[in-house]
């Protein structure tokens, strides 16, 4: 594996490249990254770089934005398969439908869905920014929410607006379970639940801290308590105990029969598989200019916004 790791460092070197992860890959390879992050933070730093290519171990809507905010650089992707449940769950057409039901309602789709989708939307939002957005909407907006209805609940339970939400759902985190979570709690009490908005309303319930994956590793890093409980998935704790070995995060597993909450799509890229990228330069993430454009412009809005907000620096 270390002869491996040399390899691709050495081939990034030689063709000017970086490495991103979102904290759900696994842990080499998010050990080899040269940023760690969520998708649209990640996304954003490979815009601000110098690098000709960037390989993005992540899954396929997060090396989307990559291009539609980098769309001068080269956009790989070690497994052309590691796609998302979530943005799936919401085709073009089937939107566009949704969309002609609700013609006077401002659009507001979740980082995690597709560029054809962010094109037809008015403004993109995060886990980490979505309610500040809603909140700054001028007072009575009526809004049509995508594609996680999780989410879209959560920010409901903070606004007085109108929102129609789309369907949707990430099955990792719609799959835990508010019992296990009981357990856990009983068996640990001294322990902090940490939980991500996309997580169901019976988990989020029973939570102590919600919020997107780079709130939830603040969180953990800065508090004084020892012992957490992990309601997001789990390739989260590789950093948590980077950051501090001494404390104890425990996984939420789902109502199946499993010890962890696995993002199987995420674990799909291996150590290998980035190499293969950089060595071939695959795969590409290729995309019309038009629809670059048209994607770029809500993810701008957004981060135009939150700048303004305060939200991001």
């Amino acid at each position: 594996m270390e002869n491996l790791k040399s390899q691709i460092t050495e081939l990034k070197n030689k063709k000017n490249a970086i490495i991103l992860a979102h904290y759900y890959v696994a842990d080499e390879i998010q050990d080899i990254a040269d940023f760690v992050g969520d998708s649209l933070e990640l996304s954003r730093k490979a815009s601000l770089t110098e690098a000709d290519i960037i390989v993005f171990a992540g899954v396929h809507f997060m090396a989307e934005t990559a291009k539609i905010l980098s769309p001068q650089k080269k956009v790989l992707i070690p497994d052309i398969k590691s796609g998302c449940p979530l943005a799936d769950s919401m085709g073009t057409s089937e939107f566009a439908k949704f969309k002609e039901k609700y013609p006077d309602y401002f659009v507001i789709n979740y980082v995690n869905s597709t560029a054809e989708i962010k094109a037809m939307s008015d403004l993109i939002c995060t886990s980490s920014n979505a309610v500040e957005l809603v909140k700054s909407l001028p007072s009575g907006t009526k809004i049509l929410f995508g594609p996680d209805k999780n989410l879209g609940s959560f920010v409901k339970s903070f606004v007085k607006n109108e929102i129609i939400l789309w369907n949707g759902n990430c099955p990792v985190h719609e799959n835990f379970s508010a019992n296990k979570l009981q357990d856990l709690k009983n068996a640990n009490p001294d322990a902090i639940v940490l939980a991500h908005p996309e997580a169901n309303k019976a988990v989020l319930l029973k939570s102590d801290i919600i919020g997107s994956t780079s709130k939830l590793l603040k969180y953990a890093i800065e508090s004084e308590n020892k012992k957490f409980i992990i309601a997001t998935e789990p390739g989260i704790i590789h950093k948590m105990k980077q950051n501090d070995p001494n404390k104890e995060y425990i996984p939420l597993p789902p109502v199946q029969n499993l010890a962890e909450s696995i993002c199987f799509n995420m674990k799909k890229h291996t150590l290998q598989k980035v190499y293969d990228a950089l060595k071939y330069e695959q795969f590409e993430i290729l995309m019309d200019e038009d629809l670059i454009k048209k994607a770029k412009v809500p993810i701008t809005r957004m981060i135009d916004l939150s700048v303004k907000l305060g939200l991001v620096k």
